[in-house]
């Protein structure tokens, strides 16, 4: 891997901010294998050098990921001049290269994949690889048996193409159990299970397109009311986060996502 300078080191890896690093390396304390650094413009090698920082290893990780749960009102987006971003939530987290996998709408919320890995962010967004992104939805309006042969068929949302087919499953009503049970259903068809006004449902897609889904229910003259991702690919959003909360993806859902790569 290049060689970084120590302070950029540090600060991906989130131990202060380069101002105070500064101040940490010029105080003696931050050494280079068991030496003390000097000058925050060192150059250091990750995985040959052995940086420690008041006497802990610092390990330099070149792939990060992330899992945000996403509130409504913020825009997906690595910085905005008016609006709150996805990459305010990770205050934390202070590295450059970091971006949203995808767009989740402003008024949308649910699981977002942050990561620096850009060869995992293409193939989970191309249509090319079919990757699943499954979100639970409200829809205004009864979603009957016709919708989900439309959306299985493919629909004209005003793009050049037809959507690609997606899976639509009308659930039997809007609590964590039945959206739990959404995630875990397998049919390849759509069962209808309720018949309320006001229908919630699982959408399946393997797609991405601006504001797709709610224009696939535009198509069919209904209006989505609420839309939260629930997965994307083997990645499912944590039910233990709350709104706005993120963490650290494990070995398991790294491996899983990128194929048994480590990070």
């Amino acid at each position: 891997m290049k060689q970084l300078r120590l302070d950029k080191y540090l600060s991906d890896m989130s131990v202060e901010t380069r101002s105070r690093l500064k101040q940490m390396i010029r105080y003696g304390q931050v050494s280079v294998n068991g030496v003390p650094a000097r000058k925050p413009e060192m150059k250091v090698t990750p995985g040959e050098d052995t940086v420690t920082v008041r006497g802990e290893e610092i390990v330099y990780r070149e792939r990060e990921y992330y899992m945000l749960y996403k509130p409504a009102g913020v825009v997906t987006a690595v910085t905005d001049r008016k609006e709150k971003t996805v990459m305010d939530l990770l205050p934390g987290v202070r590295r450059s290269d970091l971006s949203p996998v995808g767009r989740l709408d402003r008024d949308t919320e649910g699981l977002l994949l942050i990561t620096n890995d850009g060869a995992l962010s293409h193939r989970l967004l191309s249509p090319k690889h079919h990757v699943e992104k499954v979100y639970y939805a409200e829809i205004e309006g009864e979603v009957t048996e016709e919708d989900c042969l439309a959306f299985r068929e493919g629909l004209d949302i005003g793009d050049e193409t037809l959507t690609l087919p997606a899976k639509l499953e009308i659930l039997p009503d809007g609590d964590e159990a039945a959206v739990k049970s959404a995630q875990a259903d397998d049919a390849e068809d759509c069962e209808i299970r309720s018949a309320e006004p006001k229908s919630r449902v699982k959408v399946t897609v393997t797609e991405g397109r601006f504001h797709q889904i709610k224009r696939m229910f535009e198509a069919r003259q209904k209006r989505v009311a609420y839309l939260k991702r629930l997965s994307m690919g083997s990645l499912v959003l944590d039910e233990s986060l709350k709104k706005g909360e993120w963490r650290r993806l494990t070995p398991e859902e790294t491996a899983a996502l990128t194929g048994g790569g480590k990070e």
